[in-house]
């Protein structure tokens, strides 16, 4: 791939003329030759909230590292040839990199404007007095949902909705403080890149992927390309890390269309650079928190202003900023509740999905604030959440307002576990118990705690499906739609079919993803994989054990109400019993009941969501500014663990992402817009060395009413916690609050007053 040195440019003119002489040059790809469609990359359910602003390769570049040309050739080094041979001239335009310069253009006539195509809306879904006329040589956009948008004005999408009453609410507090922060850039760091091997088979377009979304991955490529579903098939590999990064379409649609137009294999793989500037990074955004409370720290008004920046196109512009906003306030009860979101081009790096989809940095903003107010009326930390924080039975009227774009409902909750996870965390944390002091002068010790929530899938919209076969043997075959990405989803399916049937999890294989093979899921993401996934399996097995059931009646001559299945795979009756294998073994041989199948759909509109509180303990360096985590427990519901061992491990994993993002991640841009640290040397991500002493994870299940055996999602909701919880540590120990994260020795020197 070719690609853009200039964060905003037209591109003039393309010639590849010397390259396509290049014995080995099977193909080059430009604006000028590539399909006129246009599309988002978004790997979200139809009809997508993500605008159409994307081209499969731009006539205008807008970010640094844009596509520019593509080429397809024998070798990789053939490749790497010919692109030094394609000559490219350049129109350079001032670049837009910062939400605060994207503001201008709503401001100062003549502003930059990143895109300045016509827009256009489907029926129905065109906010009012929104302008559609546009630069005539960019390309389009086009909104197939009703977002809130101007992108002549850079504006990707907002929204605003509240309860209440926020004067009367502001009015009635003895105390009122207003607070920003801030989060920058982050990469999501999977260590295996994006990367496609795209075939013609049979005349048909077959991809293996390394994807968390095959299904939309198959709907996108055939738009991109302009063929019919039917014709494409995506087999999701397994995967060596995604963090949401592999919710989007990023390298499938090249390949893909390469392949089509060609008919050679066609692979693709990027590199770590390529991952870094023109993959998916996490939304910066800065997010303004007004609280009001009275004197015994009872809230009356919570108003949330959150800016976001998308980047240069619109992939979950909407859903990403509306994410940190339902997942965070939802968290505490106030009558009076108000928020406003807005979603801004720029031509950064390209924003998109990332583990925690938004929440981590609308939690850090909310708990952050909600520990100042503490601090503020000399309340304890601990006390002030005790005194805001949903509970079992509260109906929590502000998820009316939080539907990303459609009308949300109201929620009234069954059983909450927070107030037992806090209290637990209180006793074995030791939070009432004196602080440990450092021998070292230089050193000083603090400790905060937070509560957090995620949620499991997205009710109402969301759907799974799986089929589980009974083989001659007795074992089981699962074809289930779910993406494992490495979370362990194959393994909660079989151990959910496994259960059902009376079998070992070593008597079923699961099959997932193929989208000829299996049937369809949405793909993993919304921390969707064991509730909706893990649904559809349960229900299938419980298809398949009726079915058994049924056809052992007519065998033993008893009734199916005096039948069931015991461990090893033996159906048993009052007068007699059969086993799986004999069952299994009849179906192949004509017995009359034929190969025994099945089926699980599952969709919910009930909402599930798991909650944690997390305690952190840390030691500041005064004339460093360097942090240390020495303590970290997370206290968590996932509903009841399927695979104990599993969800330990996503919990680690997301609080160590979360630590990183905390103290040093960052992406560093200079001003032309150029990533300075796009590789692993000069940008840092956890390791083990960064395992706290005294990390504890306690599972503290809370059984779901709907779930699988009573499971909730337990993949994001830990990479909520350490941002805020570190913030309040930090200012437990030296006395400032940390309101950007990074919490990087500079920034903290900055705020004690050493660095000006």
């Amino acid at each position: 791939m070719l690609t853009s040195p200039y964060a905003h440019a037209w591109i003039k003119s393309v010639d590849c003329s010397e390259a396509e002489t290049i014995p080995g040059v099977v193909a080059i790809l430009t604006h000028e030759n590539c399909p006129d469609s246009v599309y988002t990359t978004a790997g979200q359910g139809y009809p997508e909230p993500s605008p159409y602003d994307q081209r499969m390769f731009p006539r205008k570049v807008r970010h640094v590292g844009d596509r520019v040309a593509a080429v397809l050739a024998e070798t990789q080094g053939i490749a790497e040839e010919a692109l030094r041979h394609i000559k490219v001239e350049y129109e350079v335009l001032e670049p837009v990199l910062s939400i605060a310069q994207a503001k201008i253009a709503g401001i100062k006539s003549g502003a930059p404007v990143i895109h300045g195509g016509e827009v256009s809306y489907v029926a129905g879904s065109a906010p009012e007095g929104t302008e559609t006329e546009g630069d005539g040589r960019d390309d389009p956009i086009i909104y197939q949902f009703p977002i809130h948008a101007d992108p002549h004005r850079n504006l990707a999408a907002s929204a605003a909705d509240g309860i209440g009453d926020m004067d009367k609410g502001f009015a009635a507090a003895d105390k009122v403080i207003e607070r920003t922060y801030k989060t920058d850039r982050v990469q999501c760091t999977p260590l295996e890149p994006h990367v496609v091997f795209a075939t013609i088979e049979a005349g048909r377009l077959v991809m293996r992927a390394s994807t968390q979304v095959p299904w939309h991955v198959r709907r996108i490529v055939a738009k991109a390309i302009g063929i019919s579903e039917n014709r494409v098939r995506v087999i999701k590999e397994r995967v060596g890390g995604g963090f949401g990064s592999k919710q989007d379409i990023v390298v499938e649609d090249v390949a893909g269309y390469l392949a089509w137009t060609t008919g050679r294999p066609v692979y693709f793989r990027y590199t770590r650079k390529e991952e870094f500037i023109a993959s998916r990074t996490r939304h910066p955004m800065e997010i303004t928190v007004r609280l009001g409370a009275r004197k015994d720290g009872t809230l009356t008004a919570i108003l949330m202003k959150l800016d976001a920046d998308t980047g240069p196109y619109g992939q979950h512009c909407l859903t990403v900023p509306m994410n940190a906003i339902s997942k965070s306030l939802p968290l505490l009860l106030c009558d009076n509740a108000r928020f406003e979101v807005k979603s801004y081009y720029t031509n950064l790096s390209p924003a998109g999905a990332y583990q925690g989809y938004g929440a981590p940095k609308g939690s850090f903003a909310l708990q952050t604030a909600l520990a100042e107010m503490a601090d503020a009326l000399g309340i304890d930390q601990l006390a002030m959440i005790e005194k805001n924080r949903v509970r079992s039975g509260a109906t929590i009227e502000i998820l009316k307002s939080l539907g990303e774009g459609r009308a949300g409902n109201a929620v009234t909750l069954g059983t909450c576990g927070l107030g037992e996870m806090i209290q637990r965390g209180r006793e074995a944390f030791g939070w009432d118990k004196p602080k440990p002091q450092s021998t070292d002068p230089d050193w000083a010790i603090g400790r905060g705690a937070v509560i957090i929530q995620q949620g499991s899938g997205l009710p109402g919209l969301d759907a799974a499906n799986a089929e589980v076969r009974l083989l001659s043997d007795g074992t089981l075959l699962m074809l289930s739609g779910g993406a494992d990405l490495g979370t362990g989803l194959d393994t909660v399916t079989a151990k959910t079919a496994a259960e059902i049937m009376g079998l070992d999890v070593s008597d079923v294989t699961v099959i997932s993803g193929d989208t000829d093979i299996t049937p369809f899921d949405k793909g993993a993401y919304a921390s969707s994989g064991t509730y909706f996934s893990g649904s559809a399996a349960l229900r299938a097995a419980e298809d398949l054990r009726q079915k058994v059931l049924e056809v052992s009646q007519a065998i033993l001559g008893e009734p199916v109400s005096d039948l069931r299945i015991a461990y090893h795979g033996m159906v048993t009756g009052k007068r007699g019993s059969i086993s799986l294998a004999e069952l299994g073994h009849r179906s192949v041989q004509g017995e009359g009941h034929g190969e025994l199948s099945g089926y699980g759909s599952f969709k919910t509109d009930h909402a599930a969501f798991p909650y944690g509180a997390h305690f952190v303990q840390v030691a500041v360096n005064r004339r460093s500014g360097e942090v240390t985590v020495q303590r970290y427990h997370a206290y968590q519901d996932c509903g009841t663990p399927i695979n104990p061992a599993l969800a330990k491990g996503q919990i680690y994993g997301a609080v160590l992402k979360s630590i990183g993002h905390s103290l040093y991640e960052e992406m560093i841009f200079d001003d032309k817009g150029r990533c300075l640290n796009p590789n692993f040397l000069d940008y840092k991500i956890p390791t083990i060395a960064e395992v706290p002493e005294d990390f504890h994870v306690e599972l503290m299940p809370v059984a779901d009413e709907v779930g699988p055996f009573g499971a909730k999602s337990v993949s994001e909701i830990s990479v909520n916690g350490a941002a805020p919880a570190i913030a309040i540590a930090i200012h437990d120990a030296v006395g400032v609050w940390m309101r950007e994260w990074p919490f990087t020795p500079a920034r903290i020197l900055e705020a004690l007053g050493v660095l000006h």
